[in-house]
């Protein structure tokens, strides 16, 4: 059900550069059953039409409170960002599809790889993975030290977290395709990724052999309710280029090969 409210800031925090995780409280969240669905923001400024997408990052039925985290990139969400406590924010949601967990897990063992701001999703997935008694191994990727978020929140609830920087900053140096190479795909039941397009490229590449290989994917929305088609990708091996799906609607979530990534 897509539902529109003004929900509640609880909190608006900066936790790294120009990342910042706000707490937002609401009806609408007991309509998230599912992780990595998104929320559409109304900018709080008259000249600026368009909602910006935004993943929910983790979601608590009993407090009716979930978890955004976003990046700055532009003014709308630096408006955003200059919120505080109190103050309503107009939200439509929950959208999107959601990881489905009703894959079976016979070796009880979930992979998840997430780099930069593709990193907040995953977390209410962790949870509800060890919650099906998962044991989850999570490998992140970030530029730098700085732009390391949420690494406690996954030691929480994951078997194993390893962490590479860009730079070698923090944890091993490189990217996650460091940390993929040394382990069998084969291995894990499942495996989920959230990040940039290259980081989806190198997932896919590793697992598109296995059966229960998803990528969550970005895109610039308008309507993010399947309406308006600015967010469509294509469909792997459509040779007439015709056939396309909707990131809003049809994702955010895709079977690896499933899309042009």
């Amino acid at each position: 059900m897509i539902l529109q409210e003004e929900m509640t800031i609880l909190s608006n925090v900066n936790i790294a550069p120009r990342v910042f995780r706000m707490v937002l409280q609401g009806e609408m969240v007991l309509d998230m059953q599912v992780p990595d669905q998104f929320l559409h923001l109304r900018v709080p400024s008259p000249d600026k039409v368009l909602r910006r997408p935004i993943s929910i990052s983790e979601y608590d039925h009993a407090t009716k409170t979930c978890v955004i985290i976003y990046r700055v990139e532009g003014p709308g969400l630096a408006d955003v960002s200059e919120m505080v406590p109190g103050q309503k924010l107009d939200v439509m949601g929950p959208l999107g599809n959601g990881f489905d967990l009703s894959t079976p897990f016979p070796n009880k063992k979930a992979l998840i790889v997430a780099g930069g701001i593709g990193t907040p999703p995953m977390v209410q997935l962790a949870r509800d993975l060890q919650k099906k008694g998962v044991a989850v191994t999570v490998f992140l990727g970030f530029a730098q030290a700085s732009a390391v978020i949420l690494e406690a929140e996954f030691r929480e609830v994951a078997a194993d977290v390893q962490v590479v920087t860009d730079d070698g900053s923090y944890g091993r140096q490189g990217h996650v395709g460091v940390l993929m190479d040394g382990v069998e795909m084969a291995d894990f039941d499942a495996v989920y990724a959230c990040g940039a397009p290259g980081m989806l490229r190198a997932v896919a590449a590793k697992t598109e052999n296995h059966p229960n290989a998803f990528i969550s994917m970005e895109a610039r929305m308008a309507c993010g309710m399947g309406a308006c088609y600015a967010c469509v990708v294509h469909v792997v091996g459509d040779e007439t280029g015709q056939q396309s799906l909707k990131v809003c609607d049809n994702g955010p979530i895709f079977r690896v090969g499933k899309v042009v990534i």
